[in-house]
């Protein structure tokens, strides 16, 4: 039997998931399962027909994230400007996999990418709505910040250490010193308002597109309530030039949360070694 909990990627596949639907949602039996063309890290995604998924954590890391979806999902929906997953079903442990997983309705559309969006700034636009559709949500009951959302909606301080060691492995690669400069300026610019909803991985990945225009936002694993500033990480990971101008005048954020946002994206960066998106944040 595969050790899901060593390498969960690769124990799970089609043929497993059909043997979840048969043991547990009979009524879905006779539907195709077939991997989507654009999958995550965090969780297998399969098509189930052609209106619903299986979306499967590949680690127990990622478990969380079920319940909170199934839960909140459905609160959220109804305030958001576009459409978000619909939470279906929830599948138990079974035929060897050991963690609850998510059934979810099906949703059309692209990835964003720049092929994809017809006008950047648009997209900008909508993007800085539905941020602040989200943050308007009541969040008084929802789920703070912490574990569950890899501490996004927390101070970025969590990434602290991990941070000074990327530092220290690029040095002579980039601006170390100005980009100590940032990290320094996220750590203090300390959020002191009441929490808030944020999405936690705005990213294209996670932005569908359907004539061109933001159509849907998915994959709400790492939401929470708490901090927003990692939700403005998009200002440096996806636009550029008058996009990313249109998008910071919309999203309407002070300069704390930007220098916080200016943190998130940097560490992020940092740990993966996109120059790319290290130089954006230090050209600002």
């Amino acid at each position: 039997m595969t050790d899901f909990h060593q390498d969960g990627r690769a124990g799970i596949d089609a043929a497993l998931v059909r043997r979840l639907i048969a043991q547990q949602f009979p009524q879905w039996a006779d539907l195709p399962v077939t991997p989507v063309k654009i999958d995550g890290w965090d969780n297998r995604t399969y098509r189930l027909g052609k209106d619903l998924t299986a979306r499967l954590p590949t680690h127990s890391s990622y478990v969380a994230a079920v319940d909170k979806e199934h839960r909140w999902l459905p609160i959220l929906a109804p305030h958001l400007p576009v459409e978000i997953p619909e939470a279906v079903a929830k599948g138990a442990p079974g035929e060897g996999y050991p963690h609850p997983w998510a059934i979810r309705r099906w949703i059309s559309g692209e990835t964003a990418s720049t092929g994809t969006v017809a006008d950047l700034d648009e997209f900008a636009r909508a993007i800085a709505g539905f941020i602040l559709a989200l943050q308007n949500v009541d969040a008084s009951d929802g789920p703070l910040a912490g574990a569950h959302s890899f501490y996004r909606g927390t101070p970025p301080e969590h990434y602290h250490d991990e941070t000074l060691e990327a530092l220290a492995a690029l040095k002579g690669r980039i601006d170390t010193d100005q980009a100590r400069e940032v990290w320094d300026a996220a750590l203090a610019a300390t959020w002191d308002r009441s929490p808030v909803w944020f999405h936690g991985d705005i990213a294209s990945g996670n932005l569908l597109v359907r004539d061109g225009r933001l159509s849907a936002v998915i994959d709400f694993g790492t939401s929470g309530v708490g901090d927003p500033a990692c939700d403005l990480v998009i200002a440096y990971t996806f636009f550029t030039g008058s996009s990313r101008s249109v998008f910071r005048d919309a999203v309407r954020q002070d300069d704390a949360m930007w220098a916080r946002a200016r943190g998130w994206a940097l560490w992020k960066a940092l740990i993966t070694e996109d120059l790319t998106v290290i130089e954006r944040v230090l050209s600002e």
